[in-house]
C-alpha cells in the first residue's frame, strides 16, 4: 500500500490511478456526487484506505478511502471524518468502514 503524507497528496494520487468518482456518506449508502447513483454496502468494495491525523486540529482526522463497485462500473473515492466530526451513518455503513 502507498504511504502519503497529506490528504490532497493521496487524493490527486488515487485519481491518477483511476480512482476518479467523487463519493459522499448517506447513512446507509455511498453516493455518487456527481450522478446521484448510490451504492449500498453490498455492492462496493474498498481496495485502500489511508488515515491521517491532525497534528493540531482534530478537524484535520479523515481517512481516505479507494473504492470499486463490484461490478467494476466506479472507481472513486470517499473521505469520512471520524471522532468527533464523524457522520451518522447505519451500522452496515460503520462494518464496511472500519479501519482495521
Amino acid at each position: 500500500m502507498h504511504s502519503y503524507e497529506t490528504v490532497s497528496e493521496s487524493l490527486t494520487e488515487l485519481k491518477l490511478r483511476g480512482f476518479t468518482t467523487d463519493f459522499n456518506l448517506a447513512f446507509d449508502n455511498i453516493k455518487c456526487s456527481d450522478t446521484g447513483v448510490c451504492l449500498l454496502p453490498s455492492q462496493f468494495e474498498i481496495v485502500e484506505h489511508y488515515r491521517f491525523e491532525g497534528n493540531t486540529d482534530p478537524a484535520d482526522e479523515a481517512v481516505v478511502y479507494a473504492i470499486a463497485s463490484k461490478d467494476d462500473s466506479m472507481k472513486g473515492v470517499l473521505v469520512s471524518a471520524y471522532g468527533a466530526y464523524s457522520e451518522q451513518i447505519s451500522d452496515d455503513m460503520i462494518k464496511m468502514l472500519s479501519v482495521k
